[in-house]
């Protein structure tokens, strides 16, 4: 398993960006499914993108797409979320995951977890 930990969330108003950063540890980063999820109080944890480890399958949530990019350079072992036009709905922690060899977007399917990033978007 690999270790992750996310930065880059914070405060920010509805319509601006943010960009979450997730490093992760070990050599074979490259041979990890990677995914951002976010959960908001009172809610199940959500895959909002994933990146596949074969870099051929990208995955985004419905609500998301046109507004989030997933990107991941395997050379720094670390994955990116680029997060556009920001609503207030998009307001939760954030967290970076890792699923060895496995293409899913869902939680159960991913064995290493960051301890996650608050983004909060004020309206």
């Amino acid at each position: 398993q690999v270790q992750l930990v996310e930065s880059g969330g914070g405060l920010v108003q509805a319509g601006g960006s943010l960009r979450l950063s997730c490093v992760a540890s070990g050599r074979t980063f490259s041979s990890y499914t990677v995914g951002w999820f976010r959960q908001a109080p009172g809610k199940e944890r959500e895959c909002v993108a994933a990146s596949s480890w074969s870099g051929g399958s990208t995955y985004y949530a419905d609500s998301v797409k046109g507004r989030f990019t997933i990107s991941r350079d395997n050379a720094k072992t670390t994955v990116y979320l680029q997060m556009n036009s920001l609503k207030p709905e998009d307001t939760a922690v954030y967290y970076c995951a890792a699923a060895f060899k496995y293409y899913t977007s869902s939680p159960s399917g991913f064995g290493s977890w960051g301890q996650g990033t608050q983004v909060t978007v004020s309206s």
